[in-house]
This record gives structure tokens, C-alpha cells and sequence, in this order.
């Protein structure tokens, strides 16, 4: 039996099999852990989804920007941009069935127990905040959990987007707690000095202004808690880093797909099979 940790599929699905095949994915006792962003400008993002879900409790994952992009303009509170790929989602007969199934998934997860480094690793799209412990993370991962599986999710969905608030006080309620919640988990990279998050810098953290800095750079208030594995920043150009993995090696883009075996710590990447979108992330 084997764990893998898998980066940003983005609908890659063909990447995704070369990965399996190379890794000799076994669904039987393998299982796979999945750092979100499953769809979305890749060229099959319905059946990337489909097949995830097909392989039941030998497959989880948190959800990611991409994957919430698909919820929102599921019922109708996104906009639909050129680059997009998840109408056949919205649009097919188990379409429904795909959204429900996504929308009860968290945005943090414990990684199960291995014997190594890695015993207490904690899985998201993006990463923390270096305040937050692991319990406070997988807590307010809970909160917003709950209300997408429940039956107003679609109001929440409507008040989804937006930059504001941009920095974590534990008083926050409502909407905006639970937007703020979301942007941390699923699009966060960059720090300013006064903690507020920029959503803004996408690029390398080397090319970045002096105000902003990596959230993996910040010191955590919890530095004894285990590694935090994630994807999201295509663009960062490491793989290991401070805080642990950083697991998006840039598929999409016509990078790499990449897998970390949690017994060994061993990464093991792919070549993007699909081609790689003409625009930069």
C-alpha cells in the first residue's frame, strides 16, 4: 500500500494516467490524496472528476480555486472566462451529481499516518495562515465545509468573491468570515509586512516586492506541527520549501504533474501529455 499526494490536475486527465501507470497505481490498496484544483483549463475536466469520484475511499481531495470557480458558475453566481473548460460539467446528466459530490469537500485534510517526516502532514490548495495551528485550520475547514454541503449553499456562493477582508481576526462572522476563510485556503501566496494577504502576485517570490513575502516564509506559531503539502503556485519554481511540498509544478502550462509518496518522501513527476495553454497563469 502506498499514499500519493498528487498536485494540480486541472482537467489533465491524460497527464494524470501516465502519472498512475508510472507510479503503478494500485486502486485496490493505493490510495491518492489530491491538492485540489482537479478541473479547469485542461481538456477534460468532466472526465477528470468523474474518474476521482469513480475510485471512491481510494481517492480524497481538498478543494481548490478551480474547483470552486465550478460551483459558483454551476449556479450561476461566476463569470465564465476564455480559458475555462467546466461547461461539459454544468452541462452533463451527471452534472449535478459531480457538484454535490465536490461541494462536500473540505479545504484541509490531515494526511494519514506514515512512518517518517511526513506523520503529521496537513494537505490544502494553497496553504495557512502562520497563525493558525493544524486544529484551528482543519476547524475552520469544518466551517466552510458545512455550509457548502448544506442547502443554502448557493447564497454563499453569490457572496464568494471578493478581496475583502483581507486579514484573519477570529471575530469575524457571516460571510465575510467564511470568504476569508475560503481566499486563505485556496488562493493565498503572498504576505504584506502588516499580515493583510495580497491576491494579487502570482509570479516568483524572488521578483516580488520587499513588503510581500511567501505565507511558507513566515515564522508559525505552531513550528513543532508537521509539514503542510500544497499546490496552487505553478510559478514558484521549488517544489520543497519551508513548510513542506509545494506540489503544482505547472501541468496546465504544459510543466510537469507531480506525486509525493508519503512513505518515502519520494517525488515522482510526469511530462504534461496534454498541450500547454498559449498564456502564462
Amino acid at each position: 500500500m502506498a499514499n500519493y499526494v498528487i498536485g494540480d490536475v486541472q482537467g489533465c486527465l491524460d497527464s494524470l494516467h501516465k502519472l498512475l501507470d508510472k507510479v503503478q497505481f494500485n486502486p485496490e490498496v493505493d490510495v491518492l490524496w489530491f491538492a485540489g484544483d482537479l478541473v479547469n483549463r485542461g481538456p477534460r475536466s468532466l472526465d477528470t472528476l468523474r474518474y476521482v469520484r469513480n475510485l471512491g475511499q481510494q481517492a480524497h481531495t481538498v478543494l481548490g480555486n478551480h474547483d470552486l470557480h465550478l460551483l459558483a458558475l454551476w449556479c450561476n453566481s461566476g463569470r465564465s472566462h476564455e480559458s475555462d473548460t467546466i461547461a461539459e460539467v454544468v452541462h452533463a446528466p451527471d452534472g449535478e451529481e459531480l457538484v454535490n459530490w465536490l461541494r462536500s469537500q473540505p479545504l484541509a485534510l490531515r494526511l494519514p499516518r506514515t512512518q517518517n517526516p511526513l506523520d503529521q502532514a496537513l494537505l490544502t490548495h494553497a496553504g495557512i495562515l502562520p497563525q493558525w495551528s493544524f486544529e484551528d485550520a482543519l476547524a475552520l475547514s469544518s466551517e466552510v465545509q458545512a455550509v457548502l454541503s448544506g442547502s443554502d449553499w448557493q447564497a454563499f456562493m453569490a457572496a464568494l468573491y471578493g478581496n475583502k477582508p483581507n486579514r484573519w481576526d477570529p471575530e469575524l462572522q457571516g460571510f465575510d468570515r467564511l470568504r476569508f476563510i475560503v481566499n486563505v485556503f485556496t488562493r493565498m501566496r503572498m504576505v504584506r509586512d502588516d499580515g493583510k494577504i495580497d491576491f494579487k502576485y502570482k509570479l516568483e517570490p524572488a521578483d516580488a516586492p520587499p513588503e510581500l513575502k511567501p505565507w511558507f516564509e513566515l515564522e508559525r506559531a505552531c513550528s513543532a506541527e508537521g509539514p503542510i503539502v500544497f499546490g496552487h503556485w505553478s510559478t514558484l519554481g521549488q517544489i520543497k520549501n519551508k513548510a513542506g511540498y509545494c506540489l503544482d509544478t505547472g501541468c496546465v502550462w504544459g510543466g510537469q504533474l507531480t506525486a509525493l509518496r508519503l512513505e518515502d518522501e519520494v517525488i515522482i513527476q510526469v511530462e504534461a501529455v496534454e498541450p500547454p495553454l498559449p498564456t502564462i497563469p
